[in-house]
């Protein structure tokens, strides 16, 4: 049986050790944990507990000037060579004459290896297109995401101003020139057409945060280098462009005024169609049309006359923590709903086809009070309804609404829903949208409100 060898024991100088102490038999049985010496820097590693749980591999010592002590000696480096169930011994001894040839050169083995690893990976990611990391990344993560149609969103934007540009391009090539070409392409074919960046600044933003996305994507899978970014907004872009804030100011959902909201619901009233239904429970509820689409029977409490929206449809990062948004049903709300179970959905045609995220939308834009107000608008007519109107408390309202609330003290307050007192609320908002149209409630409202949040 051949010598143990100490791992502090390191073959002399590259080429000048005699090597073919070890035997394809002896390899076999070895057994004992250690290093076991063929010469020329070659051994044998045995790991494990020595009986039935044992490792074997083929290791490569040497050292090499380029690595040294303190005091100036060069350090023994290993090098793997690979596991003896897929290197015999012959090619295990092959492969140590290429790394000694390579010390005869004057050349790092291990170093060596990692630059060939790189260029390999360098030849990988040249084949790999921005494109097809892309879609990559949208199926990878499309499981984590609410609904297909986000990742729908993903794919149109990207496809309308990305793929034209550096779709074809390898992700490893995309630079901050590329990027900055993206965003600021041209909107339209006049000489003097604005960026994309200036004239929609929004979908230029979410743009840039998708390219970004996938460059970090394709950076953990080693088909970029680790430099930075070059899509990220702060400490780069933001040098480069101007702030959103400065060339897009935020656009607010157009809202109905709530001095108008009488008028509108009269009219509203008077439709018979299942849009008109849904959009008339959305407004009594002030939910969001997203809510009220995806709705099902399962997640109305007959008995406590209230909507149990579930955390998991509830807008909101993925991730953070939430809780089932309760919503208090005012007697119009209950008598809407008691119109709609004959469907699983609330809100469906009589097929079972659930009712288009645009239904309500046509509808209200059809109907006079102003071509360009959104169905999330009724929520911001609420918040001014009950600001200006009633003495309800500011986080009752901010409840009611399913929105976070950042305020410690607030958060604090909220862990309790006050559901007593948000239904006096949702009843007095819909004695409101169920209101004539010239009748001035506000002294009633807020004289109630204050009493109940006295209570």
């Amino acid at each position: 049986m051949t010598t143990q060898i100490r791992r502090t024991d390191v073959g002399k100088k590259a080429g000048m050790v005699a090597t073919g102490k070890l035997t394809a038999l002896l390899v076999t049985r070895a057994k004992k944990p250690g290093m076991y010496g063929d010469g020329g820097g070659l051994y044998l590693q045995v790991t494990g507990n020595g009986t039935t749980k044992v490792a074997k591999s083929w290791i490569f010592r040497y050292r090499f000037k380029g690595h040294t002590s303190k005091a100036g000696r060069p350090l023994a480096r290993e090098m793997g060579l690979g596991s003896t169930e897929t290197w015999s011994l012959s090619q295990a001894r092959e492969r140590a004459r290429q790394q000694r040839q390579l010390l005869n050169e004057g050349k790092d083995p291990i170093e060596v290896r990692k630059q060939q690893e790189l260029e390999d990976l360098l030849a990988k990611a040249a084949a790999r297109t921005f494109r097809d990391c892309a879609k990559d990344f949208i199926r990878a993560h499309r499981p984590g995401w609410k609904n297909a149609k986000h990742a729908e969103q993903w794919r149109s934007t990207l496809e309308r101003w990305a793929y034209p540009i550096i779709g074809k391009l390898p992700v490893s090539a995309i630079n901050v020139d590329l990027v900055l070409k993206v965003l600021q392409q041209p909107i339209g074919k006049e000489p003097d057409a604005p960026s994309l960046w200036t004239a929609r600044t929004e979908t230029a933003n979410r743009v840039r945060g998708r390219i970004e996305n996938i460059l970090d994507w394709a950076r953990a899978l080693k088909l970029r280098g680790e430099g930075e970014n070059p899509a990220r907004w702060r400490g780069l872009l933001d040098k480069l462009l101007p702030a959103r804030s400065t060339v897009s100011p935020v656009q607010h959902h157009k809202a109905l005024s709530y001095a108008d909201l009488p008028r509108f619901m009269t009219e509203l009233r008077s439709r018979n169609s299942l849009s008109a239904r849904a959009l008339e429970f959305t407004i009594l509820t002030v939910a969001r049309t997203s809510d009220t689409i995806g709705a099902t029977q399962s997640e109305i409490d007959r008995e406590e006359n209230s909507w149990i929206v579930p955390a998991t449809r509830l807008k909101g990062k993925r991730g953070t923590r939430k809780r089932d948004h309760i919503v208090p049903l005012s007697d119009r709300a209950r008598e809407i709903l008691n119109g709609r179970q004959s469907t699983h959905l609330l809100f469906a045609h009589d097929n079972g086809e659930p009712l288009s995220n645009m239904g309500m939308l046509e509808l209200l834009q059809g109907m006079g009070f102003g071509a360009d107000l959104t169905v999330h608008g009724f929520r911001s007519t609420f918040k001014d309804w009950c600001a200006e109107q009633t003495a309800y408390p500011n986080e009752m309202s901010e409840m009611a609404l399913a929105h976070v609330i950042p305020n410690k003290v607030e958060a604090a307050y909220r862990r309790g829903d006050m559901r007593a007192r948000r239904r006096r609320l949702m009843a007095d908002w819909a004695d409101y949208c169920a209101s004539p149209p010239t009748s001035n409630r506000s002294n009633l409202l807020a004289f109630r409100a204050a009493k109940a949040f006295a209570e």
